[in-house]
């Protein structure tokens, strides 16, 4: 039989512990509401200003930008987007497996590549497998600002330019829906790969009644298309590297309150537990102890 006080004490603590994943829901579902706003508003800045600059780049054929054009890749960096803290469910695990994937395939064909990680259980990992970092970044949490992303994305433009690196991939849980997240690996740098992906749909949308498919809009360019150019196609970088740190903020408050949610259900499915065999301890014990009552006395008569 259980010790009835020993059920007591676990109840106790599996109820503590409850109101801890309970309160830990309610945090996560609150900054989730706040991360999905501003993910929101910047998808449709991001996606506009994307198109805007491929647009532009396609109209403006006699005029490029080094962000623009791809070579051979000499050299790769790689950013991984994680969390600072734990209790989110497979959130950090799945970003983790699309970074180690990508650096063992720079490392099985002898490609150099500089690794960067973002959030401590990132560079926790990083450090227990012994992969060296060129850099780390900490001050990333559930509201990133563009002044920090502003910061970062300066200075892959920089080392692009001047040819220290030729690619940049970003290891991060992509926001799709608020049911669905999807870690995956996107290159950042060259834009080239943006500005293909964002003129698909206006490719798809053009019909023969609208002009063709080879149908394009006519800027008239002031000043010029090449000081346009240079301060637009940063801009939308910034934008872009910003927009994963904000998807990577809004997929782990919702990692993070689906596992803080079922942690609270399967706390109360085991106080039921505890409690039903508390009654049924406390039960057996009060009928045994009427059973030797009984038998006490009939041993006096």
């Amino acid at each position: 039989m259980a010790n009835l006080r020993v059920l007591v004490k676990r109840r106790k603590a599996v109820r503590n512990i409850r109101k801890i994943t309970k309160t830990m829901e309610l945090i996560a579902t609150s900054r989730f509401q706040r991360a999905l706003k501003r993910a929101q508003e910047a998808e449709s800045y991001t996606r506009k200003i994307a198109e805007l600059a491929a647009d532009l780049s396609r109209n403006a054929s006699e005029v490029s930008h080094p962000l623009l054009a791809t070579r051979p890749v000499k050299k790769t960096l790689v950013l991984v987007i994680t969390a600072n803290r734990g209790l989110c469910g497979g959130y950090n695990g799945s970003v983790l497996r699309e970074a180690v994937q990508v650096t063992r395939q720079l490392a099985a064909a002898n490609a150099p590549f500089d690794l960067e990680a973002a959030g401590k259980r990132g560079i926790a990992f990083f450090k227990f497998q012994g992969v060296p970092r060129t850099h780390e970044y900490t001050n990333f949490e559930d509201k990133p600002t563009f002044a920090e992303v502003d910061a970062v994305a300066s200075r892959y433009i920089d080392l692009y330019i001047s040819g220290q690196i030729d690619e940049v991939k970003v290891a991060y849980t992509k926001f799709i829906t608020a049911a669905r997240q999807q870690a995956v690996v996107e290159t950042l740098l060259p834009l080239s790969s943006v500005a293909v992906a964002s003129s698909k749909p206006a490719a798809a949308a053009a019909t023969p009644e609208a002009g063709g498919a080879d149908a394009k809009t006519d800027y008239e360019f002031i000043p010029d298309a090449a000081e346009i150019l240079e301060e637009l196609v940063p801009a939308a970088l910034k934008v872009r590297l910003f927009k994963m740190f904000l998807d990577a903020a809004v997929s782990e408050q919702i990692a993070r309150r689906v596992a803080m949610k079922a942690a609270t259900e399967n706390a109360g499915d085991l106080i039921k537990d505890i409690t039903r065999v508390y009654n049924r301890t406390r039960q057996a014990n009060i009928t045994k102890e009427i059973s030797e009552l009984i038998a006490g006395s009939e041993a006096l008569k």
